[in-house]
């Protein structure tokens, strides 16, 4: 049985599932941090994240077969331990926080994250290897509550000076080993249920489009300017979820 959600909710839901593929496909995952407050517009955050999660393993099963044999396995290892304690965290804490708790932290992350990648300084040496558990850590924590893992990862795999191919490999990679991660916790919790998988089995042809534009678009598109107004909706939509939090 499908959830009862209004035409505008599902107008969400599809459009969120098929950014998020595309930004798996060609774009690192960079923007697939917008899927879970854009749909938190329309439908409980915790209903956005339960109903998301199956996708995102299927979408990281295409995106993997493009990409896999060019990530940078010692950046990925480094990160497991770290991605293992933030979603520990996070299912610990899960349920101390309302539907406007939620909202409130992903508008939160939306707008901080959309600051810092239009201000972000250029860092003139790579970041330390000691800073990759903290990241992941707070990467594992971020995506667990609403797959908004980008930020903390793209901070500190960044100024890692990778090639375009080698970050959008290693991104791949963390991405889906922290998705199959949550997986277990998301059942345990009851946010992947019998109603949101028949959701989430719909809407795999819409993944499956997304990851493939993804991959086209990536070598064909203005990037900086794809990202700039990428990044410019998900600060509108961080202050639209401060303001319905707040409010």
């Amino acid at each position: 049985m499908l959830p009862d959600y209004s035409v505008i909710a599902w107008v969400l839901i599809v459009f969120s599932v098929y950014l998020t593929g595309v930004s798996k496909g060609g774009f690192a995952g960079g923007f697939g941090t917008l899927s879970v407050p854009l749909m938190a517009l329309a439908i409980s955050p915790t209903q956005a994240a339960g109903l998301l999660l199956p996708l995102l393993l299927v979408m990281d099963v295409f995106a993997l077969k493009a990409w896999w044999g060019k990530q940078a396995n010692a950046e990925v290892w480094r990160f497991v331990p770290g991605l293992v304690i933030g979603v520990t965290i996070g299912t610990l804490l899960f349920g101390s926080l309302s539907d406007q708790g939620v909202r409130l932290v992903l508008g939160v992350i939306s707008v901080v994250f959309a600051v810092y990648m239009l201000l972000k300084p250029v860092a003139k040496k790579p970041i330390s290897t000691r800073w990759a558990l903290p990241a992941a850590s707070v990467c594992g924590f971020t995506s667990f509550i609403a797959h908004a893992g980008a930020p903390p990862l793209n901070i500190y795999l960044m100024p890692r000076k990778l090639s375009k191919e080698t970050f959008i490999a290693t991104c791949t990679v963390i991405y889906a080993v922290v998705n199959v991660i949550k997986l277990g916790p998301y059942m345990w919790l009851g946010e992947v249920n019998v109603t949101s998988a028949w959701a989430s089995l719909l809407l795999v042809p819409v993944a499956w489009i997304g990851v493939r534009n993804g991959l086209w678009l990536q070598s064909r598109v203005n990037e900086a300017l794809f990202y700039r107004l990428v990044i410019l909706a998900m600060f509108l939509v961080g202050i639209n979820l401060v303001w319905q939090a707040v409010g």
